[in-house]
């Protein structure tokens, strides 16, 4: 009878294992526009003004940022901080333009045009989106006693990352188009004297995601992607 339930709990055990840190991804894309980046031009990644607050977290950002203009075929990356303090007040979330059509109204205001340049940013991308915990379950109990410690139980909570990045050409004034990612992925932490956890990184796949389509979009082709791309992975 004992060798059955080793046996039960084993396979229980390996059940568990597989399913935590599964990660289902999507990743969508919109052109509208031709977007061949020069060398000596940059994007900013700015958070989208949203009625309260703003449009996504600055690690986030930050991490797309460095992931953006990682390795050879790297894009440079202006500072958000620096650029919103050199174009202020006009980039601030209570002052931004609103569409893309007002950058044109924007850069006949004196001196505008001038500090964009300054900056080499050609590119502002918006971005939008956040990370949540969106469902979970089990419990999980520790404790200690002379001579003796650990934990038994079993706990599990799902996690989504969603984000969409809108991409403004600033020397055109106009949409350059969307580029969109959904991670979701479930963790786990199983208490077997030691607590051994098994966690899905659905940010950091959704940051490198990002930032590999963003790559992507910017190296682009020479026609425009009306239609959305669209990709899944476990």
């Amino acid at each position: 009878m004992k060798a059955i339930r080793v046996g039960s709990r084993s396979s229980l055990m390996l059940v568990l294992v597989i399913t935590a840190g599964c990660m289902q991804a999507r990743v969508e894309e919109s052109r509208e526009m031709h977007t061949q980046i020069g060398k000596d031009e940059a994007v900013v990644i700015l958070a989208k003004p949203q009625l309260e607050g703003a449009g996504a977290e600055d690690g986030f950002m930050d991490c797309v940022g460095a992931n953006l203009a990682a390795g050879k075929n790297g894009i440079k990356v202006h500072s958000n901080d620096e650029f919103v303090d050199k174009m202020f007040p006009w980039f601030e979330p209570g002052t931004a333009p609103a569409k893309p059509e007002a950058v044109a109204s924007l850069l006949s205001r004196p001196g505008v045009s001038e500090r964009i340049a300054s900056t080499g940013v050609r590119y502002v991308v918006w971005l939008d989106g956040a990370t949540l915990k969106t469902d979970g379950g089990g419990s999980i109990a520790c404790g200690a006693a002379p001579g003796a410690a650990g934990c038994i139980g079993f706990g599990w909570w799902e996690k989504e990352s969603d984000y969409e990045a809108t991409i403004w050409d600033l020397k055109q004034a106009k949409s350059a188009g969307t580029v969109g990612t959904n991670v979701t992925g479930t963790s786990a932490i199983i208490g077997a004297v030691v607590p051994l956890p098994f966690v899905a990184r659905v940010q950091s796949a959704a940051c490198s995601r990002m930032a590999d389509q963003l790559r992507s979009f910017f190296r682009g082709g020479d026609a425009p992607v009306p239609a959305s791309q669209q990709a899944s992975t476990e």
